[in-house]
């Protein structure tokens, strides 16, 4: 589904991302830990299409179609979905104003018609269940003054409406209380199929508790050092990131 080659990605001259690669198939969850600074955001900003990162080199494939070739709304509508780690606030506009013109500009993408607006009201009611979120927020505009436990489960609504292929969630477990972070990864793990795959950037553990990665990959000034199963993230909880330096040595150099 995602093929990444040797990546090269800059801002203002200096770079970021350092021949990266990643290979996600459908049907997978991957994890990507590593400390501020290394990149995993930027990875997950130039995947959505991020505009103030430069590529310099390598290639990133979506469903074999050149993903750096494709404008920021084409990326969305062909099903790639950025949850991020700040969820912004849009003020005067409601949450279902805003996910049915999401979704119709999906389904005129795939060359469907609109959704009537009993069906629209049927489905978005299917999704709230889906990943516990109250009927309330969904009225209000999108994520005007909610808590940070609020606007994480709505990413997660957002992404049960639109139903992407691939998703990167962006330290989803950022300020998150046990109990909402119970509720965003039981969503997540609902929404798991063997047609989509998720990709998850964390820092802590804890989340692979709830979101059980098939690949867990450490990332490093710019690449990705080491991969592993879901056992590695407990090793790296263990041992912390001194570990891969020394486990690598003039590697990371």
């Amino acid at each position: 589904m995602l093929s990444i080659k040797n990546l090269h990605v800059s801002i203002n001259g200096k770079e970021i991302i350092k021949a990266l690669d990643l290979e996600v198939n459908a049907g997978e969850v991957h994890a990507i830990m590593g400390p501020n600074g290394t990149g995993k955001s930027t990875l997950a900003a130039v995947i959505a299409g991020r505009e103030i990162f430069e590529v310099t080199e390598g290639e990133i494939l979506f469903e074999g179609k050149n993903l750096l070739e494709m404008p920021i709304e084409d990326r969305a509508r062909a099903g790639v979905f950025l949850g991020f780690q700040y969820p912004i606030e849009i003020p005067g506009v409601s949450m279902t104003n805003f996910m049915r013109t999401a979704i119709d500009e999906i389904r005129e993408y795939r060359g469907e018609k609109p959704m009537t607006a009993g069906e629209f009201l049927k489905y978005m009611k299917e999704k709230q269940k889906l990943v516990e979120l109250q009927s309330k927020l969904s009225g209000r505009s999108v994520n005007e003054g909610f808590s940070g436990g609020e606007k994480k489960k709505n990413e997660i609504f957002q992404m049960a409406m639109l139903e992407p292929k691939l998703s990167f969630l962006d330290e989803t477990d950022s300020g998150l209380d046990i109990d909402a972070l119970r509720v965003v990864a039981n969503g997540v793990n609902k929404l798991k199929s063997p047609d989509n795959a998720t990709v998850v950037i964390t820092h802590y553990q804890r989340l692979l508790d709830y979101i059980v990665p098939d690949f867990v990959h450490i990332m490093y000034n710019g690449r990705i050092v080491k991969t592993g199963d879901k056992d590695l993230a407990l090793v790296l909880e263990e041992k912390g990131y001194d570990w891969i330096k020394k486990e690598l040595g003039e590697e990371l150099n």
